[in-house]
Order: structure tokens, then sequence, then C-alpha cells
């Protein structure tokens, strides 16, 4: 009886374990993993192998990128763009188109917000009317200072006037004439006011958040009841005023008064800090008097460009106007007064 062969045996082969990819960070399909495409090239064979050995600090997407062939370069206008693009899209879920249309759909929806702004606080907040009191220059506020703080070396007070395109006489701006009012000054001395107000309960070891708002509280109260007062006088008088012109005259009172804050800081003495008060109250009461003529009693110019329809007024109410301006001037040492009072 003939012995059979024991069979061949087999040693088995290692295999190294299964890669599992870790998924990306932004999931670009619904699997939860970002796919990684692209078109098969024409006489070629692709083949797809399967990584040897994968080092654990090497990323999947390494990998990928090695087995995809070099793709074509685009160029030219009017060629769709490239896989990566496509990919960077397809990645948050849309395409070319829907990218786009959500651009449209943006660029509609602030076009509109616009419009509803403008049709409805229009009125209110004239921005339009507010943006040329900020056209200013270096010089221009280098000369304005020096006419408020010493008004009387400025000899020529009337505002210059232009002709719009459209035919219509305006004033010009202020980057074009010293003699017109801007907002930058106010707006920058109301600031430093507030501030000098902090830093003085800072030196008095008193300083709390609270006092910024105070002091706010306060120089925008000044603003008001001043601009109310202007107001309801050319109100009364039939004298047509700028709400904007009015606030911003009204600003420049707070240059007189960091000035007079300024030398209290310094401990000059009592005197000449009293002194300081009773110039720059003079001085700003000097410049609102003459810078208010310009709509309150204008010249032949000044009144084409604000009103040409406007007349001349009477000698009574001349002497009204005359006695109005005398009045407000001498009120600024009233506001001017309670704004050093800190």
């Amino acid at each position: 009886m003939a012995s059979k062969s024991p069979p061949p045996l087999r040693h088995p082969v290692p295999t190294h374990p299964a890669y599992i990819p870790e998924p990306p960070l932004t999931p670009g399909s619904p699997q939860g993993y970002q796919r990684f495409s692209s078109s098969p090239q024409p006489g070629q064979h692709q083949q797809t192998y399967a990584p040897s050995h994968v080092p654990a600090y090497t990323s999947p997407f390494q990998h990928q990128q090695q087995q995809q062939p070099p793709q074509p370069p685009h160029g030219g206008h009017g060629q769709p763009p490239p896989p990566m693009m496509q990919q960077q899209f397809g990645a948050w879920g849309m395409n070319d188109a829907t990218a786009q249309f959500g651009m449209q759909l943006g660029h509609s929806a602030v076009a509109a917000g616009q419009d509803y702004v403008q049709r409805t606080w229009g009125g209110v907040l004239p921005i339009m009317r507010v943006k040329p009191h900020f056209n200013v220059s270096n010089s221009y506020v280098m000369r304005k200072l020096r006419i408020v703080l010493f008004p009387w070396i400025h000899k020529h007070w009337g505002r210059s006037s232009q002709r719009t395109d459209a035919g219509q006489t305006e004033f010009q701006t202020p980057r074009q004439d010293v003699n017109s009012p801007d907002l930058y000054i106010p707006l920058m001395a109301l600031v430093t006011y507030i501030l000098l107000c902090a830093l003085h309960s800072g030196l008095q070891k008193r300083f709390h958040p609270q006092v910024i708002g105070e002091s706010a509280s306060r120089a925008l109260m000044v603003v008001m009841l001043d601009f109310i007062f202007v107001q309801l006088g050319c109100y009364f008088m039939n004298v047509q005023s700028q709400s904007i012109d009015v606030i911003a005259y009204g600003g420049y009172k707070f240059v007189g008064v960091i000035l007079a804050l300024l030398i209290r800081f310094l401990n000059l003495g009592r005197t000449l800090g009293l002194l300081a008060f009773i110039y720059v109250y003079f001085a700003n009461g000097f410049f609102l008097m003459r810078s208010l003529r310009s709509f309150v009693l204008p010249d032949a110019a000044s009144r084409a460009a604000a009103d040409p329809y406007a007349t001349t007024p009477s000698p009574s109410q001349r002497r009204r106007r005359i006695a109005f301006l005398l009045f407000e001037a001498a009120s600024q040492g009233v506001w001017m007064g309670f704004l050093v009072m800190i």
C-alpha cells in the first residue's frame, strides 16, 4: 500500500491592517468624506494601488492627491474654473451657480436695506447734508481755530457761494471757505472735553466710568438747549436757518472751554484762570454773533445763496434781529460757565 505525500505547507503572509481615512474638517458628501475625483484622460488607463504602508502622521489627502493624474493648466477667459475651485464649492454643498445666486441675492438685500434706510430715516438723519460739513483740511482747521480764539483779527465774515452744475447757488464747503461752519472741530472738541472731565476726576482720585457718561450728557444738554433757543428765535423772527449750521456754530464754544480747563489744570492761579475764562467767553460770543449774522442779517450775496426769494428785513425787524444776536452772544457765558464747573 503506497504512502501518500503530505500536502504542501503554506506559511501565512503578513498583511498590514486596512487604513481607515479620517473624515475631513468640512464634509463634502452625505457620508462625511470629501470626494476627490478627476475625469479619466483619453488613452490612459488609471490603476489604483493601495498604499503598502501609511505612517501614522501621514494625511490621507496626500495619498489621494498623489493618485490623481496631473491636470492641464486652464487659461483664457470664458473657460470653466479649475477642479480645485469646484471642489471648494462642493465642500460646502454648493456649485458655481448656487454661489453666484447667493452673491446676487446678497447685493440685492444690501441695496434694498440702503434704500429703506434712506426712505425711512432720510428726513431724520440727513446724511447727504451732513457729509459736506466734514470736508475739511489741516490748513482749514488751523485757520478756523485761530478765528475762534482770536476773532478780533478776522476781517471778512461773509460766506462764499458757488454755482452747481444744475445752475443753483449754494455755499462752499469748509475746505474751500474758512467762514463756512463745519462739524469736525465741534465734534473733536466735544470728545476732548469729555476726556478732560475724566482726567480731572482721575487727578482728584474720584474717577468712575460713570463720569464719562455724566460729562457727555452735560455737554449734549448744553448743545441741545442752545440749539433750541436759536431755532425758536429764528422761527419767531421768520428767519430761514439751517439746523446743521446752528449745531456747528454752537459747538465751537467747546474750544474756549477746553482752553479754560487746561489753564485751570496747570494751577496758574485763580485770577489767571478767571481771566482766561472771561477772554474765551468774549471771544466765543463775538465769533458767534458775527457768524450767526450770515443768516440772521445776511448781505445781498448771502441772502441769494441761502434763499433766492428772501426779502430785505424792515428796520424794526433788523433791530429785533440785532437784539437777538446780542442776547445769544451774552447767553454763552451761562453755557460755558456751566461746562467748566466740573
